[in-house]
Formats: structure tokens, sequence, C-alpha cells
């Protein structure tokens, strides 16, 4: 047998390497399609992951596209393909990837958008939104529960911190309590996949959502991008709109992100196993004009905690793939609004660009941003237009949690002359001349963060003066998952007991409270009160544009009237433990013309002739007039 050379075995085991190292890996492409039509985004970025991608050239002949440039990142298995789809026509684009003599052609849809951008119609200060957390409203679809190839998980409902299998088909399967209920919005914390494994010992889950791992991907344990989309669809049937909780600042520490970064400045401290930046969760230094260096770079650099990497928004491709995210999102399931969570956590700048792309593309969309420091100035320095000379957000709602803080010390407080009780909601409100827009400012008593207004109590009185006050201030109202039925909680131990299963929502379930049979008495008192309130205030003008005169606490008594084109509406407030006198006559700017009013929570006729109300302990009224 002849041998052959060793220089020409040498270079046919070259070849070999040289071939498979050549050999064209796709794994994905995110997006994994694309909407033409959206001007906004003119040079939409195609991230390509697959081993040793980084070296591939792309071509591609398909009609109106081109391919504006290609970025390789310092990781070899991502490359960045920016293409101009302005002028394209929808069908099935081909891009051709190239690695020496290997080639893949990969079928690439652009798909017609149903909507224009301005038909996209956002929540309002005529919306109530009721938020939820799937993993704890409903278990519609017992099979997702387990979920095979996921990173190790449990589902046990007896643990607090673990995932309990609610999911998107439970939730649509209770629509139609919302609309019974009188909402008119649903938003549910995050929906994206969260593949981490269970950690403390198998103690804590990542069931709240807020550690994603997959941005284009509903997590398989709530259900399919399919489902959401079905969920969305069957909401607006019923004239319910939705609302996607969204994580810009951080991602999950499972996302292939973390393992393979695509490049150095992917991430803020990347350096984090030698070199880990706690953030202070400390807001202020952002606005502060005597910041120090060390203070804005722990809050806006420092991650959110271990398992949350903090995404660096200063690097260009990071926020180009954010920004494409949501608007991928929108056209695909038609969300009707978007909630940022940490929106001061994340670089101003780089928000402010996100927020002018969204702006311009749906101009009757809306976002709110999560900005938790209980000061209205700093509040109202995050809204689109700010009064304080800061830079432009562009953000048109942000969240007030000044209101929810007033309202949470007032509950325990006698209302004196001066600043106890509901003096702190009055005082606070007095600052809304800071605010561009009152109207749309987010208002809160409790949600997935807080204790539960309650705590660990059942102060019916108390729960309907907060409500009373939420539903008729110029805000947008936003309710907590079961306040309606009285559930209670708080975080001392654990978040997990502010965020407790809805009863009759999951298989087994001794009580359900979906239905008037299943309440109890007390139940059923707190869901009939607020439902009456709810339905009334459904296009009821008088809230949505009315004028609004808010009354100095007099007698413990706190007054907030509405006034539109002749009608009015007035919240009343007995803010102490004693029976009060409310005398007319210092109200007459609001009830001169009446002599007899409807109070809407319970329907009762109040008659206004005598010049003087007889208000319980802790009683309130909402009079109709």
């Amino acid at each position: 047998m002849t041998k052959k050379p060793l220089l020409l075995i040498a270079a046919m085991m070259i070849g070999i390497f040289t071939t498979q190292a050549a050999k064209v890996n796709i794994d994905r492409i995110e997006p994994t399609d694309w909407y033409v039509g959206i001007n906004t985004i003119p040079s939409v970025q195609l991230m390509v992951y697959g081993n040793g991608i980084g070296t591939a050239e792309v071509t591609t002949q398909y009609p109106g596209v081109t391919i504006d440039s290609v970025v390789r990142m310092d990781s070899p298995n991502y490359l960045l393909v920016y293409i101009d789809t302005r002028r394209a026509q929808p069908g099935t684009m081909e891009l051709k990837f190239q690695q020496g003599r290997s080639k893949k052609t990969v079928k690439y849809q652009l798909k017609t958008r149903e909507k224009r951008g301005n038909e996209r119609m956002g929540f309002t200060n005529a919306d109530v939104l009721y938020m939820l957390m799937p993993d704890r409203f409903a278990d519609g679809n017992p099979a997702n529960n387990q979920i095979a190839g996921m990173e190790a998980y449990k589902n046990d409902r007896t643990k607090p911190s673990l995932r309990h299998g609610g999911d998107i088909e439970g939730i649509r399967q209770h629509l139609d309590y919302f609309t019974q209920l009188g909402v008119t919005a649903l938003w549910f914390t995050p929906v994206l996949e969260n593949n981490s494994p269970d950690s403390h010992n198998g103690n804590v889950s990542t069931y709240h959502g807020y550690a994603t791992t997959n941005y284009y991907q509903v997590d398989p344990r709530f259900g399919s991008n399919e489902e959401y989309r079905r969920l969305c669809d069957e909401a607006h049937s019923r004239g319910l709109k939705v609302v996607m909780d969204m994580i810009f600042n951080h991602c999950g520490d499972y996302h292939p992100w973390l393992k393979d970064m695509p490049s150095h400045d992917w991430f803020n401290q990347p350096d984090y196993k030698n070199h880990y930046l706690q953030t202070s969760y400390k807001l202020t230094p952002v606005m502060d004009p005597y910041a120090s260096e060390v203070d804005l770079k722990e809050t806006v650099e420092g991650w959110f905690v271990p398992s949350m990497p903090d995404l660096n928004h200063h690097n260009v491709h990071v926020m180009n793939y954010l920004i494409q995210n949501s608007v991928w999102w929108i056209e695909t399931v038609g969300i009707d609004g978007i909630r940022m969570d940490t929106y001061p956590y994340a670089y101003a700048d780089a928000m402010a660009r996100w927020m002018k792309v969204i702006n311009t593309e749906y101009p009757n969309f809306n976002v709110v941003g999560e900005t938790w420091v209980e000061n209205p100035a700093y509040t109202a320095a995050w809204q689109k237009g700010n009064k304080m000379g800061k830079p432009e957000s562009f953000l048109p709602t942000v969240m007030d949690f000044s209101f929810y803080e007033k309202i949470d010390s007032a509950k325990h407080e006698e209302t004196d002359g001066w600043w106890r009780g509901y003096n702190r909601v009055y005082n606070s409100l007095c600052h809304d001349y800071l605010y561009p827009n009152p109207s749309s400012v987010m208002a809160f008593i409790e949600n997935h963060d807080t204790d539960r207004f309650l705590r660990n109590g059942q102060d019916a009185p108390a729960l309907k003066q907060a409500l009373a006050l939420l539903l008729t201030i110029k805000r947008i109202p936003q309710l907590y998952y079961g306040t309606e039925v009285l559930m209670n909680g708080t975080k001392e131990v654990t978040d997990g007991n502010v965020r407790k299963d809805f009863p009759g929502g999951f298989p087994g379930d001794a009580h359900n409270a979906f239905t008037a049979e299943g309440r109890t008495p007390q139940q059923n008192d707190m869901f009939n009160w607020l439902s009456a309130l709810l339905h009334w205030r459904q296009g009821n003008e008088v809230i949505t544009k009315g004028k609004m005169t808010q009354f100095i606490p007099v007698n413990g008594i706190y007054v907030i009237a509405r006034t539109f084109k002749g009608r009015h509406a007035v919240t009343i407030i007995n803010g102490t433990t004693h029976q009060r006198q409310m005398k007319l006559d210092r109200y007459k700017e609001v009830f001169s013309s009446a002599s007899v009013a409807r109070d809407v929570p319970t329907g009762k006729t109040i008659s206004l002739a005598e010049g003087a109300l007889t208000l319980p302990p802790r009683g309130t009224l909402v009079l109709d007039f």
C-alpha cells in the first residue's frame, strides 16, 4: 500500500478542520420575525447566534431590503446584521450566510402590520388597571405546571416563594370576572421566560417573572406566545385593555447573554465574579444636583440582585435590541400599554431614546414607569414635559408612590387639624402643580412589592376610604388582585405572603371567590361596594375630565369634589374613629345648588336639605348629583 506524503496528509487534515470550523451554525435569530412599515426603526438589528457565526458573510436579494451593516462582536458566537426594511413589502426574505465554502440560507418572515401605529390606543385616566401575578391568579391548564427540559424547579403551593402553577389560560378563563367587577385594563407581572433553577436550597424561584431569560418567548409554564395573543384578543372583545410588564434594567442570570457575553460591555460591571457591585436601591442620585459619582454609579450600574445582571444601555446594540423587542410585542400580541420596571435604575438618556421611538410610532399608546421615590417633585421630574428643567424623558405616565405612602399612614391615624391622617393626602395632592399632566399619573394603595393595604387584618372601612379616594382623584387608578375580596398579607417574612393565590383559582381550592356563592358575606360586601363604584366610573366625564377641588380637612373630615358641565362627584371621608358632623355651608361652592344626592357605592339617597351630614366613625360617602 502506497503511503501518502506527510505534507499531503497534513494539508488534508487542515482542510478538514477548516471546513468543520467554517460550518455555518445558527441557533436563533432575534427578533424571530419583523413588521414592515415601522419607520421609526429604519435599521433593524438581527441578532444572530450560533457557534462561530461571527465570521460569516451575509447577503440578501429580497426586494426593498438592504443590509446597512454587519457588526462582529467580542464573542465569536454572535453576529449583528442591521437591515433597512423601509421599502420592503411583506413576505419571506432569504438571508444567505457563508463561511468559507460552507453556506446556509435562512428564511425570515417580514409581516404586515395589523394596525397603523396611531391606531393603537393606550390606557388613560378613563381606565382602572387591575394588577395580577399570573402564577398566583388561576391555574387554567395544570398540564403546563411541569415542563421537561427546563432548569430544576418545583410547583408547591405550600411554599410562598415557589411556583404555584397559575397561567395565561387561567386568566383567560376569568375574563368575565373582570368585567363583572368593573375594571377596564389588566396589568400582569412579566410573562416572559424565566428559566432559572430554584435557589436557596430549593425554596426560592422566579415565579414573579422579573429575571428574563428569553425576550421573545412566553414562559412555557404560563403558556405560549399564541395563548398570550389569544388572551389579548379575547380581552379586547370584552372591552379590556392589556398592559405588559417589561424590564430593561436587567435580565436573569440564566440568560444566554451572561454565559456567553456578546461584548465586553454588554453588562454594567461585567467582571461581576471578582468585582460585584450591588445597587444601593437609592434613586435620588439620578436627580440630585449634588450627587457624588460613587452614589450615581451604585444606582444605575449596580446589579439589582446577584441573579439579575445589569444591562448596559450605553451600549447602542443593547438598547437597539430592547427597543425592537418592545415594538415587536406591541405588534405581535396587540398590547395596549407597557409598565416599565425599575425605570430610574437604567440610564436616563437611553430610556428617553426608547420613549421617543414609542411616542413617535404609537402617539396614542401609553407607558408607565416605576419611579419609586415618595416625593412628588422627584416623580414629576420624570414625566414627559417636566417643569424642573431636567432632561426630557418622554415618559407619559409615572407612578404616585407619594399617594401610596400617605394613604398607608393615614389609615392608622386620627385626622387632626394639621399634619396627621388625611392631611397627609391633602398635602401630597397640593404638589400636583409640579406635574405636567396630573391626569396621567398612576395612583395605587398597594401592589406586589408592598404590604397589602389590610396588612394582616380586615379593616374594611379603612379600605373603602382608600378606594374611594383612589377612584375619584385626578389619577389613573391601579388595583391589586384580590383587594376586592379582602386579601391581606405582609412582606415581613417573604414577598410571597403579599402574593397569595386567588381563592378559587386553583384545583382543589375550598373557596371560590370568583363567585358570589363562594365569597363570605364580608367579601361580597366589599366586592359589591367596589364594583358599584367601578361601573359608575366607566365613561364618567366628571371623573375623567372634571375640575378637582380639595378642601383642607376640618373636624377630621376630608372632602374632594369633581365638577364637569354642572355635574358633581364629591368624596367625603371621616378620618377619625368618632362620629362627625359636616356642615355643608363651608362647602357651598360645591353643594349650593343641590338638595339631594346619591351615594354611589350603596345606592342610598342622601338628603342635603338640612345643611349638615352626620358621618359615622371612618365613614365614607361618594356622592353623585
